[in-house]
């Protein structure tokens, strides 16, 4: 890598990618992620190392023709409360001990407490996660169902109403309840104007699948369902449960059940999809309830792993 510096015989290092490097670690994410059934980086990442806006640490084992062969990632953010680590190694690389030199560069090369994602809980990544003494303290499930057998959607609570996101209108309105909902979430409770405009600027961005929940007689915004279509070349379309909250207050009325209809609903009659999957952490005992009573079954988990 061009800024690099080694940190062991098989490892480099630096504070930044080029364009060309990073399309290097997009190529191989595709690859593992054809491969495994499950990306090896959540989106989270991705934006950060396009964007390359926030402080990071790039790991990079390359094979002796140059090829990369594995990458890891570190967000060192908040180096205190943790240092987010998302790592892959290229299918045709597996088996040669790259992912662990990888994983012990990453440990080298934290200065905070570890916490890094195993995306598909992989019987190799929870091997080594054994091995160099990480403890799995968390999981996040994938849920998935059709669209073709949704029941009829369960009426709004009286006095509210359903409307799109405006952009740039309801931005200030909508991170505040973002923040009121997932209040204890570790991610998403954090979100900050800048990781909603970089959001409202995607490709896959549609206002009028940004459904809002609104008192009728205020304007105050109760809830929301953001949903999302994940389109890639090869893979067929399916929807997404991106973002589902209601504000604290407005809970125990059935408005997360008439929020959750309605998303789906507008993935299958205006999208044209057939299948909806969304992410909730095993935690939340409450959510998983609420899209287990909604259709929705388990279809892969992802682990986060602790090394304090």
């Amino acid at each position: 890598m061009s800024s690099a510096e080694p940190t062991t015989d098989r490892v480099t290092r630096s504070e930044a990618l080029t364009a060309a490097e990073a399309a290097d670690v997009l190529a191989l994410a595709r690859a593992a992620g054809d491969a495994d059934g499950a990306d090896p980086f959540d989106e989270h990442t991705l934006l950060r190392m396009r964007d390359q806006q926030a402080p990071a640490v790039h790991l990079a084992a390359r094979a002796p023709d140059g090829t990369l062969a594995g990458y890891a990632h570190l967000d060192t953010t908040d180096p205190a409360a943790g240092i987010g680590v998302e790592l892959a190694v290229h299918p045709a690389h597996r088996r040669q001990g790259t992912g662990r030199a990888l994983a012990r560069a990453v440990l080298d090369a934290a200065t905070g407490p570890v916490r890094a994602w195993a995306h598909g809980d992989h019987p190799s990544a929870a091997a080594l996660a054994v091995d160099l003494g990480l403890i799995r303290a968390r999981v996040l499930w994938q849920l998935r169902r059709p669209l073709a057998d949704l029941p009829a959607e369960p009426r709004l609570p009286d006095g509210v109403v359903l409307r799109a996101f405006a952009p740039g209108t309801d931005d200030d309105a909508w991170l505040a309840l973002n923040a009121r909902a997932f209040a204890s979430h570790p991610e998403q409770g954090r979100w900050t104007a800048s990781d909603l405009r970089v959001r409202l600027t995607e490709p896959w961005f549609d206002p009028a699948g940004f459904l809002l929940a609104v008192e009728s007689a205020t304007g105050r915004l109760l809830g929301f369902h953001w949903t999302k279509v994940h389109e890639r070349p090869g893979s067929a379309r399916i929807g997404e449960v991106y973002v589902l909250g209601v504000d604290p207050a407005a809970h125990g009325g059935g408005l997360g059940r008439a929020l959750t209809a309605a998303g789906l609903a507008h993935l299958r009659d205006q999208r044209g999809l057939d299948r909806v999957m969304l992410f909730v952490d095993e935690s939340n005992t409450a959510a998983v309830a609420l899209y287990e009573r909604a259709g929705f079954a388990r279809w892969c988990g992802h682990v986060n792993y602790h090394l304090d």
